[in-house]
């Protein structure tokens, strides 16, 4: 076999033959092949008729792909005829955005869009591996002109390679071993993304609280959350640094949007990206004038971070509350200041609704939350060393996850040259 990119470095088998099937092109010489129905079953799971977000002692949890992919469990079933799939068993996800995704099961119930497979004669860790060659194929070949879903036919005709059975589990304990390290080095990478943007948060939170200065003199600004601030600085409502504003847009004007992950948007969301899209542009009536430099936010959302400065001229959603400054000031400082965790439980506490779901922040309300407001120089100058931190969390978070991906493709081609034979494994 000549050398590629998938077993440089590694040794390889002395005979190959061609398996007839592009695919998986040259296999070792003794091993075998056989169609994925002589060597596996599957049965589609059952939507339960019957599930509770109260748990009680004997019911099983509902495996919704959040619960699949390591969240919490907040549903269980109550019709405990239907079987319950054990952790660690292999599953398929049959219909929907990720059909063709082999997944390991937690404990619970599967609904119709996912299939329980059940390997026989032949090792169960192997197969777990060999599934994510299966996987390649299969997403690849999904059906369905809406909700793309598996091929039943198509799966069961895939061919499986099967070498000996100690060969299965030397390819095993090989991939066990490996896949463990490129597992721990991602999550030490994906640690320090999360340590940087927690960095990142600091530093925010440091400098629209106490400046950039360390040796500035310090008062005590009355309020908890806020503590010591520079002396020169003040403390005061909202009602003294900005005003409602109503004005009405027009159809020239695009139509921003707020998010709670990135502030106010510069340009329209296409129809795709708004699933509402087609609600909202047909009346542009009530929508209201946003200014670069007001700040804007969803009275729905504001309690979870949803506010910003507006960079661009626009227009914003009726359901927006729009404040423009009443004196010289970088509406930017104040996102800053406004997405801090402890601005956004004040805009919580403010919010009007008995729960999350109906809570909304009014201006009324708006008005009263207190802000930290030091000179207008210094917010520039905070807005500019924030903007640079921002930049170079990115820089780095990038190359990051440039690594990440870069360790997650190597992990696949490990995986699928150790189970078509590209390379030999020790102990084999």
């Amino acid at each position: 076999m000549e050398a590629t990119i998938e077993n440089v470095g590694f040794q390889t088998y002395s005979d190959y033959k061609e398996s007839g099937v592009e695919w998986l092109g040259e296999i070792p010489l003794h091993w075998n092949m056989k169609r994925f129905k002589y060597l596996a079953d599957y049965h589609k799971g059952k939507l339960p008729k019957k599930i509770t977000s109260e748990w009680k002692e004997g019911l099983y949890p509902y495996m919704s792909m959040e619960y699949l992919r390591g969240g919490a469990a907040n549903q269980w079933v109550l019709d405990m005829k239907i079987k319950n799939v054990e952790k660690g068993e292999i599953l398929l996800l049959w219909d929907g955005s990720n059909s063709g995704e082999f997944i390991k099961s937690r404990q619970g119930v599967i609904s119709s869009t996912v299939a329980h497979i059940k390997f026989f004669n032949i090792d169960k860790r192997y197969a777990w591996y060999y599934s994510f060659k299966i996987e390649q194929k299969l997403r690849n070949e999904t059906i369905g002109m809406g909700i793309p879903h598996v091929d039943g036919g198509e799966l069961n005709n895939t061919y499986v390679l099967i070498p000996s059975p100690n060969e299965q589990t030397a390819i095993a304990d090989f991939l066990d071993k490996k896949t463990a390290l490129i597992d721990k080095a991602i999550q030490i990478k994906q640690k320090q993304i999360a340590l940087l943007q927690e960095r990142r948060q600091i530093l925010i939170q440091q400098a629209v609280t106490r400046g950039l200065n360390p040796n500035v003199p310090l008062k005590d600004s009355a309020v908890d959350w806020i503590g010591m601030i520079p002396e020169h600085w003040e403390v005061c409502r909202n009602s003294n640094i900005y005003s409602e504003s109503k004005k009405p847009g027009n159809d020239s004007l695009k139509i921003l949007s707020v998010s709670i992950h990135t502030g106010v948007s510069s340009e329209e969301l296409s129809d795709e990206e708004n699933i509402r899209g087609a609600i909202r542009i047909e009346d542009k009536s009530s929508y209201k004038l946003v200014e670069p430099n007001d700040i804007t936010f969803n009275m729905m959302r504001a309690w979870q971070g949803g506010i910003g400065a507006v960079k661009v001229r626009g227009m914003v959603s009726p359901a927006y509350v729009v404040a423009s400054p009443k004196c010289e000031i970088n509406s930017e400082f104040f996102e800053f200041q406004y997405r801090t965790p402890e601005f956004i439980q004040q805009m919580d506490r403010f919010s009007k609704g008995i729960t999350d779901f109906r809570k909304r922040l009014y201006w009324a309300e708006f008005k009263q939350l207190i802000t930290v407001l030091p000179p207008y120089k210094e917010q520039l100058q905070i807005v500019g060393y924030i903007n640079d931190i921002t930049l170079m969390t990115k820089k780095i978070t990038t190359l990051k996850e440039q690594e990440i991906e870069k360790l997650k493709e190597f992990k696949s081609t490990l995986i699928n040259s150790a189970v078509t034979g590209k390379i030999k494994v020790a102990g084999v």
